[in-house]
């Protein structure tokens, strides 16, 4: 199928890229802009690989874990001791977030590789974005959302500090039957791309606050043209495993997404939580952090494989937040969620 529309490659990536730029001068559609771009990427890694895997010897996913590194440490950047202060501020709210978020995600992952047929590595792949940590994108949907932005943000870095422990532990139990999982291994992959760039950042946040706005300004572009070039890495070298699993994979994708949104919302009403918090947590269990799981599968070496899952996934939450937070902009909140 594919190589029957091989000639309408440079059309797609255009559209793509063309839809990106002329977002940005719409207010409604600016925030689908860095969608499109990232469908236009893809769609330039599925056309033309040759290009994103290597060039003179050299692999372009040894750039992955760097990349992973500079997203981390602007995050750092963004991040001070008062974003630990909403769990004494907020206990509640932070504990069912922090539980959502390890709990549903893992474990409709578990569920969806069982009865995927997947081999075995591409469904471990699915396991691991749902083990992941909420990113930074949940903080900036939340905004958009009129949810609780304290509440996301500091679910997502106490999330992310977990990861280095959590996300080994519920990879060897859920993962382990799928592929040799190294527990200690993957810690230490993790505390190296998560927890010394973050720590970086924070003390670079501390010392220099305000002193480089410059670069302030420039992290988060960076972090996103990070994202990009990540993506196009892993499609590039999983493509043929992409094209063959493909639309299935993306249904699957799709259904792991949303029912992280649906559960995370009713598992907060359950717990009595106001609507503000609810949409937060909603948000913050269905958009993991795919950049940080596409790094654990390279230093797992199986980019090709387990990366493939984060990589889809990536893009398909930055739609469905985008979608959520413009729906939920317009829904007011009670006076009592207000």
């Amino acid at each position: 199928m594919f190589s029957a529309i091989s000639n309408a490659g440079f059309l797609w990536i255009g559209f793509f890229f063309s839809c990106a730029i002329s977002f940005l001068g719409y207010p409604k559609l600016k925030g689908y802009a860095y969608s499109m771009m990232i469908f236009g990427s893809v769609t330039l890694a599925l056309y033309f690989p040759q290009y994103f895997v290597e060039y003179n010897g050299f692999k372009f996913s040894a750039l992955i874990v760097p990349l992973i590194q500079i997203i981390m440490f602007g995050m750092g950047t963004s991040m001070s001791i008062k974003d630990f202060l909403g769990v004494v501020k907020m206990p509640k709210g932070v504990l069912i977030g922090v539980l959502c978020q390890f709990t549903i995600m893992p474990f409709v992952g578990f569920a969806l590789a069982k009865s995927s047929g997947f081999p075995p590595e591409i469904a471990a792949g699915m396991i691991l974005i749902g083990c992941s940590p909420s990113g930074m994108a949940s903080n900036v949907m939340s905004f958009l959302a009129k949810a609780n932005l304290a509440l996301s943000i500091t679910v997502t870095s106490v999330t992310t500090l977990l990861a280095p422990f959590v996300t080994p532990f519920l990879m060897g139990w859920l993962a382990g039957e799928f592929v040799e999982i190294n527990v200690l291994d993957m810690m230490f992959s993790i505390v190296k791309m998560v927890i010394i760039p973050i720590g970086a950042g924070l003390l670079f946040n501390y010392f220099l606050r305000g002193k480089a706005q410059w670069l302030d300004d420039l992290m988060p572009i960076i972090s996103m043209a990070a994202i990009a070039l990540i993506l196009v890495v892993i499609v590039a070298a999983g493509r043929d495993s992409l094209l063959d699993i493909g639309p299935l994979l993306i249904v699957m994708v799709i259904f792991h997404n949303l029912i992280g949104y649906v559960l995370g919302y009713w598992a907060s009403r359950l717990f009595r939580l106001d609507e503000k918090d609810c949409r937060t947590i909603a948000i913050e269990v269905g958009m993991q952090n795919g950049g940080l799981a596409s790094g654990i599968a390279k230093e797992m070496g199986k980019i090709a494989t387990v990366g493939l899952a984060p990589a889809v996934f990536g893009p398909w939450m930055n739609v469905t937040g985008s979608i959520l937070a413009s729906y939920w902009h317009k829904k007011p909140l009670d006076d009592s969620d207000s």
